[in-house]
């Protein structure tokens, strides 16, 4: 079934301009995530071709179905750090079988209508864990930045940095060259503002580097795709990526940890419930963020829902062609839509364009240097990092959501993004509820400052409620009541600015109630919504002769004041 994007894209009226942009922008794109989708599969603990099929299979079926014009779906950074620890603990297999999972949950989540998820998540969580994650995958691409072969890098971040520490004076300076000319290219070629994607003149530098440092010095060693992955099929082997369209396969039947078809079983899907479940939070995360930041560059509309269902259609089939967790990638869908790309068959052309580059170009391949698609990674990492919304964010914000940013940001350094970001949603949620709950407030009010009361005796008293009376407020807002004057012997509160009444505010008011009548003083409640009433009746605070009373207008509560002050003679 078309998807609702490429549908209204065709139905504006797609011509041969719209299609020539299109297609331009695909190949552009498709340069971009060759390096990067062999980087981010290397980097998730899976061969560089797993990278390559994720984004053929993926981003061609999520251009087909999904709610964005011109996302570009694919692996990406933000997914390494869930990555790496599942690939060490069951291999291929057992990441291709989360992935199933993942698309899954993804699919549910859109068929519930779950797609405004993105609007839940605050905006220092989203950047804690992000600038978390990045400095996470900066640090695991510091042993292919120089070259360090013999070394084991710890799960945990400090330990990896200690680790690489000790393990530099090893480094290889040939590696570390082509690093940073390949650095140097893509930070001076981005300078200069051109159309052509920095990342292909730096991969090329990197290549050009390696070929000019082992053709002429010698003893020089330089880590490639081909030196460091090989591959066999039907009887064929060779160095670097397969020459091979994705083949399907069943997940299960891909290797785990000990290179044996991994199987399926109950305990291995308990195992990997909590991991999938991470993997389609991050990737529908991510996706709406991408289609939000896509919306607002190209002026589009996309529908949320069709999106994570298409996201979990992506998930839930590219394991069956060797494929890893895809999700839409801002970079990637940024780079498209500035050239030029306004629909659909821009992502289906990024698919096409390296289903090609494997099939014709996969010797070529295999002479990229690791060292080169560990700079690349660098620069998305610094990307992703989004250094200068940290910055302000410390500068300008309350202190409670710096607590929240740094919070975010440090688990998920220390630990990992599904304990941060869980931590971190708990901290801004636990912070709502307190600006919420000041915001519920009781004051007396008098004829000094309010004209609607008049006339009142002295032992009546008016207080003036406002807020939500929920779990988090109503005790601090009624509680104060039970302080006052020892004279009053009627009380009006006036709840016409109460909104929200909860089973803590109901019982907040029956102890309210059970106070009052044990100083024997009278209750007016004023201008609550009727539906706000029923709750309370349902509650049995119904009005009485001589206790409750119930007043919409303020002449009305008066009324009932007086009538109640008077059984009180």
């Amino acid at each position: 079934m078309i998807a609702s994007a490429l549908r209204e894209a065709l139905n504006e009226g797609y011509g041969r301009t719209h299609l020539k942009k299109d297609v331009l922008a695909g190949i552009t794109v498709g340069i971009v995530a060759l390096p990067l989708s062999m980087g981010l599969a290397i980097a998730s603990g899976v061969s560089p071709e797993y990278g390559l099929y994720t984004a053929i299979i993926a981003g061609l079926l999520i251009s087909l179905t999904g709610g964005s014009r011109v996302n570009i779906s694919g692996p990406t950074a933000a997914f390494v750090v869930i990555l790496l620890p599942i690939t060490a603990r069951y291999g291929l297999g057992g990441l291709a079988i989360a992935t199933v999972m993942a698309g899954l949950i993804l699919i549910i989540m859109g068929l519930c209508r779950m797609g405004r998820l993105v609007e839940y998540v605050p905006y220092p969580v989203t950047i804690g864990f992000t600038s978390g994650i990045a400095v996470v995958i900066a640090s695991l691409q510091l042993k292919d930045f120089f070259g360090l072969e013999n070394i084991t890098l710890p799960e945990h971040l400090f330990g990896r940095l200690t680790e690489l520490a000790l393990a530099l004076p090893q480094l290889n300076p040939w590696d570390t060259l082509v690093a940073v000319a390949t650095l140097g290219v893509f930070l001076g070629w981005k300078s200069l503002k051109t159309s052509i994607p920095p990342h292909l003149p730096a991969l090329l530098a990197g290549v050009g580097a390696a070929w000019l440092i082992t053709h002429n010095i010698d003893g020089s060693t330089i880590a490639t795709i081909g030196s460091r992955f090989s591959w066999s099929v039907d009887g064929v082997s060779g160095q670097g990526i397969p020459p091979v369209a994705p083949r399907f396969v069943l997940p299960w039947n891909l290797p785990g940890i000990d290179g044996q078809p991994i199987g399926l079983s109950h305990q291995l899907i308990r195992d990997l419930i909590s991991s999938s479940f991470a993997i389609a939070m991050l990737g529908a995360l991510e996706s709406l963020l991408c289609a939000v930041v896509a919306d607002g560059m190209a002026r589009t509309r996309h529908n949320p829902d069709n999106e994570l269902i298409a996201q979990g259609l992506g998930n839930l089939i590219a394991p069956f062609f060797g494929g890893i967790p895809a999700t839409a990638a801002i970079a990637r869908t940024a780079t498209s839509v500035r050239s030029g790309a306004r629909s659909p068959v821009a992502s289906f052309t990024h698919g096409l364009f390296v289903l090609l580059a494997v099939l014709m170009l996969a010797p070529l391949l295999s002479y990229i240097p690791m060292a080169s698609l560990a700079a690349l990674l660098i620069m998305v990492a610094w990307n992703m990092s989004e250094a200068h919304h940290f910055a302000r964010i410390m500068k300008v914000a309350p202190r409670q959501d710096k607590a929240v940013l740094l919070t975010c940001f440090a688990l998920t350094v220390i630990f990992d993004m599904v304990i941060a970001v869980s931590v971190g949603m708990l901290l801004a949620a636990l912070l709502l509820l307190k600006r919420i709950s000041d915001l519920a407030t009781a004051n007396r009010v008098s004829e000094d400052n309010d004209d609607t009361i008049t006339d009142l005796p002295a032992t009546v008293a008016v207080y003036d409620i406002n807020g939500s009376l929920f779990f988090g407020a109503a005790q601090k807002a009624l509680g104060s009541l039970r302080n006052m004057d020892s004279q009053v012997r009627v009380t009006i509160l006036d709840m016409s600015d109460v909104n929200m009444l909860d089973m803590s505010g109901i019982v907040a008011m029956e102890n309210l109630l059970q106070d009052l009548q044990k100083r024997n003083t009278g209750l007016v409640i004023h201008g609550l919504l009727p539906r706000l009433i029923k709750k309370l009746n349902r509650a049995g605070i119904h009005a009485t002769e001589d206790h409750i009373a119930f007043g919409h207008c303020m002449n009305t509560s008066a009324s009932h004041a007086r009538n109640l002050l008077l059984s009180r003679t």
